[in-house]
């Protein structure tokens, strides 16, 4: 195509996108949001309810609570990246956003999302050798272990997902119009306005998935495939359920986050007959789902937690 016939057809670098949220569903948007925005609200409060009690209780200042209080903060930022201005279009009709905050938006849960998995594969590491090797534990994951494994977590997600923004700003010019059929930023959204060449885009995406969500899974699944070995070898059956204990509400944790994530991930990429409602709903549940349940679960599920919830309210 010609650069006369793309200039006739395409917008040039668009300073202001729109989103206009769930398509098919405008007229329902207002009523959407409620449980959006509920869901949102109970998430903070939750994580932020956890992370005080993390802080304000000494004994609970161990690996395993610490990595759960990074996991905490990052539902926090990862839900309000996203919610604030969804509810600015359901609600108060602004779809307006511009391709700088479009940028930053991406980037922001891109990186969060990468945060999450790797909290999760630390906190995965941590049980694997509080199990395994008990005697070990405290000699390993040290304080300053901690802090190499956070700082690591960090760099890794901010090192493979700014490439793929500086790619999309720099690469993409030609867009066939400005109107973005979703209710945040989102990768592929974005990539599939693009009147240009957007294999690059797409194989560097596959790739940073593939590279930090699959081979988290991977390892977080060895680790749990021993931790079963070993726990199955304990000769008593109540320290059999004690390590099992300790383990569930982790489990329960990355499988609800990892399982929402591929199918939003795959029905993105290869599912041309869902509707695009279907799609949008999904995408945004699965960003939200895990910071509403992850407190539920950590506080229904493990015992010190839920003995520090009883004696905070009661008191």
């Amino acid at each position: 195509m010609d650069t006369v016939s793309i200039f006739n057809i395409t917008v040039f670098m668009p300073s202001v996108f729109m989103l206009i949220g769930i398509p098919g569903l405008e007229s329902v948007q207002c009523w959407i949001g409620i449980p959006f925005c509920a869901i949102y609200l109970t998430a903070v409060i939750r994580n932020a309810l956890l992370l005080i009690i993390i802080k304000s209780e000494p004994s609970l200042h161990e690996p395993m609570y610490i990595f759960l209080g990074m996991l905490g903060v990052t539902d926090i930022a990862l839900s309000t990246s996203i919610v604030p201005k969804m509810l600015g279009i359901f609600w108060f009709h602004i779809p307006e956003i511009y391709f700088d905050s479009c940028l930053l938006q991406m980037w922001l849960i891109r990186t969060f999302e990468g945060f999450e998995s790797g909290f999760l594969l630390a906190m995965a590491l941590d049980r694997y050798v509080a199990i395994c090797y008990p005697l070990r534990h405290a000699a390993i994951f040290t304080p300053q272990v901690i802090t190499q494994i956070a700082a690591m977590v960090t760099l890794r997600a901010t090192v493979f997902v700014t490439p793929g923004l500086v790619l999309i700003k720099c690469q993409l010019h030609f867009y066939h119009t400005k109107v973005i059929s979703h209710c945040y930023y989102e990768h592929m959204a974005i990539v599939k306005l693009a009147a240009e060449d957007v294999r690059v885009n797409k194989i560097y995406g596959l790739f940073v998935a593939f590279t930090v969500a699959v081979f988290d899974l991977i390892c977080i699944t060895l680790s749990y495939v021993q931790i079963f070995i070993t726990v199955f070898h304990l000769p008593q059956k109540e320290a059999r359920l004690k390590a099992f204990n300790t383990c569930i509400a982790h489990i329960c944790v990355f499988l609800q986050f990892y399982l929402l994530a591929f199918f939003s991930f795959f029905a993105h990429r290869f599912g041309s007959h869902i509707p695009p409602y279907i799609h949008i709903l999904f995408s945004s549940i699965y960003l939200l789902v895990p910071p509403f349940l992850n407190p539920l679960v950590y506080g229904a599920k493990t015992k010190q937690i839920c003995i520090h919830v009883v004696k905070m309210f009661s008191s």
